[in-house]
């Protein structure tokens, strides 16, 4: 992880001073850091009512039918295939993604794209809260 690499350079700044200095703020920039990136990183979650990816939420009503995609697919969909007006939520490091078609007829967004470790159990939540929201299922 890049953020580790913060407890060499605070050594590196801190220890000439004094060794406790150097490994006490080696510890506490790394600790503010990882906590940082915690805080502040994507949620992706299923809920009753609606999907949230980032700071974005979809009823559920409006979600349609989600594909999973790994390995050559996923790299497809992030590249090539990806619709310049769709909601993505990607980070690097998580490579299968998850496409949630927009099946709101106001909004110009197609679908949302996001990264997930887990697609199929994603996609198989979206599945289940569509049909609680939408029992007669759809034409």
């Amino acid at each position: 992880m890049a953020a580790a690499l913060v407890i060499p350079a605070s050594l590196l700044v801190f220890l000439p001073i004094s060794r406790t200095a150097g490994v006490v703020s080696a510890v506490v920039l790394y600790g503010g850091i990882v906590t940082l990136l915690l805080a502040t990183s994507p949620v992706i979650a299923v809920t009753d009512a609606e999907i949230v990816a980032g700071r974005a939420r979809l009823p559920l009503r409006f979600a349609g039918t989600p594909e999973a995609f790994d390995g050559e697919g996923a790299t497809l969909e992030r590249g090539r295939h990806l619709d310049a007006r769709a909601w993505v939520v990607i980070r690097g490091w998580v490579r299968p993604v998850l496409k949630v078609p927009v099946e709101d007829p106001g909004d110009p967004t197609p679908y949302w794209l996001f990264s997930t470790r887990r697609p199929h159990e994603v996609a198989a939540a979206i599945t289940r809260g569509r049909a609680a929201v939408d029992p007669g299922g759809r034409p």
